[in-house]
């Protein structure tokens, strides 16, 4: 089970504060919130990938849609000791898409394919995914780039099965995803609005042979929002929150960031019973004082 890269959420001080729970869902691998690949940009100098390695196995997600800013980026992670990389080809945001960027490059399978062959050929054969989504406006159009995706040694592709122009609303699609699943020559990740329960340890005690509920086989399978949700329910979230905000405040320069970052994973909890009625109050506080008071 894979951890899913939420932007601002499950980031490195995250993973650390979570690493028990993490470990205790199942999770043996996180992709991390992507990193920009542009000109002259050190992924090194990020504290995503700065300092000591994790408990978990992390793997560095990449946005761009310049080659060789992409080799760059590859190169140095592979000389700290990182030995797979992922490339975001799905991420819905319209700032990020308008610019042909995250799922912005389904529009342009010319450079697509150019990052995927860099991506393939700098960090060795099985060693580069991609993580994407059926279309930008349609759900048939990443099944038209498979013979091209194909043709790739990709470690695994990883399908959100909602479109670009969908961001997170409306349902996922299924029986799309199924169609890529069919012709796809590498393995196939699932990944948008999966439950967690069913795949935590230690129910899947066979990731391989076991049947997501949507009927795809699969050997590994993402999950994100779920993880996040499940988080918000234990008794113990209290006291994990304020180490998160502890870790945090140690990490910021002052408490606006902490708080931003704080209201980013509550927000996820704001429909469950206990942070409903906590929400409004949490949303609204100014200092750190104010938000440990809320909860």
């Amino acid at each position: 089970m894979i951890l899913a890269p939420l932007r601002g959420v499950t980031i490195r001080c995250f993973r650390e504060v979570f690493a028990e729970q993490i470990h205790e869902a199942g999770f043996t691998e996180a992709i991390t919130p992507f990193l920009s690949a542009n000109p002259g940009f050190d992924p090194l100098k990020d504290r995503e990938l700065r300092g000591a390695p994790e408990q978990i196995k992390v793997t560095p997600q990449f946005i761009g849609k310049d080659p060789e800013s992409l080799r760059a980026c590859l190169l140095r992670i592979k000389e700290a000791g990182y030995d797979t990389a992922d490339l975001n080809c799905g991420c819905p945001y319209p700032m990020v898409r308008n610019k042909g960027r995250g799922s912005g490059l389904l529009r342009t399978p010319a450079v697509l394919e150019k990052m995927i062959a860099v991506g393939c050929e700098t960090m060795g054969d099985g060693k580069f995914s991609v993580k994407t989504r059926l279309g930008f406006d349609k759900n048939d159009e990443l099944l038209a780039l498979m013979p091209m995706l194909n043709s790739f040694p990709l470690r695994f592709l990883t399908v959100h099965s909602r479109n670009a122009r969908q961001m997170y609303g409306g349902e996922c699609d299924w029986e799309s995803f199924k169609k890529v699943a069919a012709v796809a020559e590498m393995p196939i990740v699932p990944n948008g609005d999966l439950p967690l329960q069913p795949y935590m340890a230690p129910c899947a005690q066979n990731c391989e042979s076991k049947t997501s509920h949507r009927g795809t086989k699969t050997q590994r399978i993402m999950i994100g929002r779920a993880f996040i949700r499940q988080l918000g329910m234990r008794d113990d979230i209290g006291e994990l929150l304020s180490r998160y905000i502890n870790a945090s405040s140690a990490e910021l320069c002052g408490p606006s960031p902490v708080l931003g970052r704080m209201k980013e994973l509550i927000a996820y909890w704001k429909d469950i019973p206990r942070w409903k009625r906590l929400w409004p109050v949490i949303k609204i506080a100014r200092t750190i004082d104010e938000l440990r008071l809320a909860y």
